[in-house]
């Protein structure tokens, strides 16, 4: 029953010690993306950058949706990298994160 106990506290300690703090980047960009080229310019260049996760663009919202390891790497980096295929990014705030326009409203 000991041994049972002790293997079990061991286990949870070494997956405590393997979580990643996973964190979002939401950007958009100068020149701003107009087609699927700039969408693929993008995400081929950010793929290679240290501890990326997941890139998601949007043209219509002109934002770049960036999940990356924050063990990894942190903003300052991510932004920077932006320059090196030609492009500026600016961090959005979180308000400007969460304001989407509907589609009923953009008809008007």
């Amino acid at each position: 029953m000991k041994k049972t106990l002790l293997t079990m506290t061991l286990l949870l300690a070494a997956l405590g010690m393997q979580a990643k703090d996973i964190k979002t980047l939401v950007v958009t960009t100068m020149p701003q993306m107009h087609c699927d080229n700039c969408q693929t310019k993008i995400k081929g260049n950010l793929r290679f950058e240290k501890g990326v996760k997941n890139i998601e663009t949007n043209i219509e919202e002109q934002r770049v949706t960036i999940t990356y390891d924050a063990d990894k790497t942190n903003p300052e980096s991510l932004i920077k990298a932006f320059d090196k295929f030609g492009y500026k990014a600016t961090q959005l705030q979180e308000e400007q994160q969460k304001e989407t326009p509907k589609q009923d409203e953009k008809k008007k």
